[in-house]
């Protein structure tokens, strides 16, 4: 008698090679084994739209707030790091391969950020960002950018950026799958126009809008939050 696994396995010949395709399982919550014996327990991932000024440790600041003043749930860490000015979209976990998963460039999990710059770049400094910009350390990977309107569901920053009625500032959206320290930041510098203020509005499939997370809040999702229905780019 074929076991239950078995009708969920289809057989096909590529060029003369058997290849056996198993369709994924989805599963809410991963377990992990425990080496004592003891029920597995179960990986936490949180999500937290970091406000501007709080900086990415726990541990408190003498005049900065932490992530210890947002979140509450013990044992977690970040995912990855938003500096101090900017702002949305961050995740910690409990478990260090899923934090590996989402943090590191290798996985190419993409992250979407909205930057507001000095200045009024045209087509040909967003396909300077899109092939990738050598930033004398290194070479940026090619990613995706384009204009976009200024953002009215955006809540406002505390304090606001600076305006200077001589020169404008323009919205774009970037989306890397790197998320190196102030990547962004030194992107749109190096092409001639630096970053005013800069929010992280995804990661993977995750969207701070659909999450529905105001500044401070947090909510709890499942592990494979991240990558339901979305298709990475390479």
């Amino acid at each position: 008698m074929k076991s239950p696994l078995m009708s969920y396995i289809r057989q096909m010949t590529c060029r003369s090679v058997l290849c056996i395709k198993i369709p994924p399982f989805a599963i809410d919550r991963p377990v992990r084994p425990r080496p004592d014996g003891h029920a597995p327990a179960a990986m936490t991932l949180i999500a937290l739209n970091k406000p501007f000024g709080t900086i990415c440790q726990f541990s408190a600041h003498e005049s900065r707030p932490s992530l210890g003043d947002w979140v509450k749930t013990p044992g977690v860490y970040a995912a990855g790091r938003l500096d101090a000015d900017s702002e949305g979209l961050l995740l910690l976990t409990d478990d260090g391969a899923l934090q590996a998963r989402i943090a590191e460039p290798r996985h190419k999990l993409v992250k979407r950020y909205w930057a507001q710059v000095d200045g009024a770049p045209g087509p040909a400094d967003l396909k300077a960002l899109a092939r990738g910009v050598d930033l004398g350390d290194y070479v940026t990977r090619p990613c995706r950018a384009e204009f976009i309107e200024p953002p009215h569901a955006l809540w406002p920053r505390t304090p606001p950026i600076r305006y200077r009625a001589a020169i404008p500032t323009t919205w774009i959206e970037l989306a890397i799958t790197e998320g190196k320290n102030r990547q962004v930041r030194r992107m749109t510098a190096a092409v001639g126009f630096p970053t005013l203020r800069l929010v992280r509005v995804g990661i993977g499939a995750l969207d701070i809008f659909a999450l529905g997370i105001a500044p401070g809040e947090t909510i709890e999702l499942p592990p494979r939050a991240p990558w339901d229905g979305f298709a990475r780019i390479e």
